[in-house]
């Protein structure tokens, strides 16, 4: 069984936003806990492998400490400009209610989801960009909602390839086989007590942001996030428009998003090929 909730947080005031002077009232944030994992999962339908084991060589508690600092600098920075989103915008609460859908199907990517406690937030800037850190800490910016006038279908993709990454742990994976590659040789005699790699995760903090992922990351974060989503009742044919409307969107050099989200010549084909697989789920879904 799944619970979800809402969890009050302390009321902020904003004035206007920082991009396009909209005013923002008081806010609250909006938390989630997932409990303990879905009764029964049905198996996965995309096939991704396991998780690869380098990972374990930094710790999942220390980086997602790392992470809700980041993120908790990132809401403070956005209301220093008054441009975080309050509770009440409806751009946030259409995000909140796409999140409701999405989060009961997670825990069967990751067992690490029965302790985190889900935040999603709004920033209002140009930027054509949403990320999700580990331990569940999405944001989205205005301009990836805007820009691209994305609808319900196509917002749950990427919230779905987001929530892929970090269920998928690909930040503690590159940070682990980043510091492997630093130390060397000396990596055998690190593992015996982590040494420097237990130091990675607590050095994080700035790095989440800028993180590039690999191409096989943003394979699993593609289809992943296309199986939670048909899960959750959203078309999986969305998933195709999106990637062609973020690689059509032009202007100071393509979307943020592009920026740490590589763009690969067959990420089209491979969503299209694997469509047929989830349509089942999302009829289910359909009919509740």
């Amino acid at each position: 069984m799944c619970f979800l909730c809402d969890l009050k947080s302390s009321s902020n005031t904003a004035q206007s936003d920082a991009d396009n002077g909209t005013r923002w009232h008081p806010r609250r944030a909006f938390l989630m806990a997932a409990g303990i994992a879905v009764t029964g999962p049905a198996l996965a339908q995309v096939d991704v492998g396991g998780p690869s084991s380098v990972r374990t060589l930094v710790s999942a508690e220390d980086l997602e400490s790392s992470a809700k600092q980041q993120y908790s600098q990132v809401l403070a920075d956005a209301k220093s400009k008054n441009a975080l989103a309050p509770n009440d915008h409806p751009q946030l609460q259409r995000l909140h209610s796409i999140a409701r859908r999405l989060i009961p199907f997670a825990p069967k990517w990751n067992p690490r989801v029965s302790n985190w406690r889900w935040e999603v937030n709004l920033i209002g800037s140009k930027q054509i960009n949403a990320w999700c850190m580990p331990g569940g800490k999405i944001a989205f910016y205005t301009g990836i909602l805007d820009q691209l006038k994305l609808n319900d279908d196509e917002v749950a993709m990427i919230m779905g390839h987001e929530m892929a990454h970090a269920l998928r742990e690909h930040a503690r994976e590159r940070m682990a086989k980043s510091k492997v590659t630093g130390i060397g040789l000396s990596v055998a005699s690190a593992l015996l007590g982590l040494g420097q790699l237990g130091d990675v995760a607590a050095n994080l903090g700035t790095q989440l942001l800028s993180l590039k992922y690999s191409r096989d990351d943003e394979t699993e974060a593609d289809l992943v996030g296309l199986e939670i989503a048909a899960r959750g009742g959203f078309l999986p044919e969305a998933s195709v428009n999106l990637w062609r409307k973020m690689l059509g969107a032009n202007g100071n050099g393509g979307p943020s998003f592009l920026s740490t989200h590589p763009s690969g010549g067959n990420r089209i084909q491979e969503l299209e090929a694997n469509l047929p697989k989830v349509q089942h789920l999302y009829q289910e879904a359909k009919r509740g």
